[in-house]
């Protein structure tokens, strides 16, 4: 699997970000959770989604927009009659790597809304990303024999208090038959330090990827 690219890590990633953000903006919406009984004759309730295709600095990717049954449902992370999203790929990346607290999630996503929604509805949504993140990173993984382990960090902007870079580490399994498997991501806390490393590789999921490391993808 691809980092970028159609049908690659990231595009699924920066799926699940913005479907779980968007399900809790339209929680704070309508007032309440999916499948509660509290929605029956609210005055306005859950209608289903609909496709919608936006464009990224990772390529397109099709998110599931939900919608209520008045219409009324203005969605903030992605607007209506907007196609374009900008910032998405660093946001997606820092959210989706092990090492965030949930305090550093939710002033990432305070500072994505600006002042457009609620604490109490940043809150919500960190919960909402952290779950399908988690779900994400503990996936069970194909057994598989890695004859080769390519790792590397990416450099993005993660707010904790003030912008400051953060490095995002990536390792990549090569399978015997060629194929590349994106096996995690994890966010340090400085520079690509040797500690650093020998707990990533400590934690990386380990269906069996014994074999040479290349440094660099």
């Amino acid at each position: 699997m691809r980092l970028v690219g159609p049908g690659g890590l990231l595009a699924g990633l920066t799926k699940r970000v913005l479907e779980a953000a968007l399900e809790g903006e339209m929680t704070d919406h309508v007032g309440y959770q999916p499948y509660d009984p509290a929605g029956r004759g609210s005055g306005n309730s859950r209608n289903g989604t609909r496709s919608k295709a936006v464009i990224t600095e990772i390529g397109p990717v099709e998110v599931d927009v939900p919608r209520d049954r008045d219409g009324s449902f203005r969605p903030v992370i992605v607007p209506k009659r907007r196609r374009r999203l900008g910032g998405v790929d660093e946001m997606v990346l820092s959210l989706s790597a092990k090492g965030l607290t949930h305090g550093e999630i939710s002033a990432y996503l305070a500072d994505v809304y600006e002042a457009k929604v609620s604490k109490e509805t940043v809150s919500r949504i960190t919960d909402g990303v952290i779950e399908t993140m988690v779900e994400w990173q503990n996936r069970p993984l194909d057994r598989q024999v890695y004859p080769v382990l390519f790792i590397d960090a990416i450099n993005v902007k993660i707010r904790e208090g003030q912008v400051a870079n953060r490095p995002i580490y990536v390792t990549v399994g090569v399978t015997v038959d060629g194929e590349r498997d994106i096996l995690g991501l994890w966010v340090g806390d400085g520079g690509e330090g040797a500690k650093y490393w020998h707990h990533v590789l400590t934690e990386n999921p380990q269906p069996g990827h014994q074999g040479r490391v290349h440094r660099r993808l």
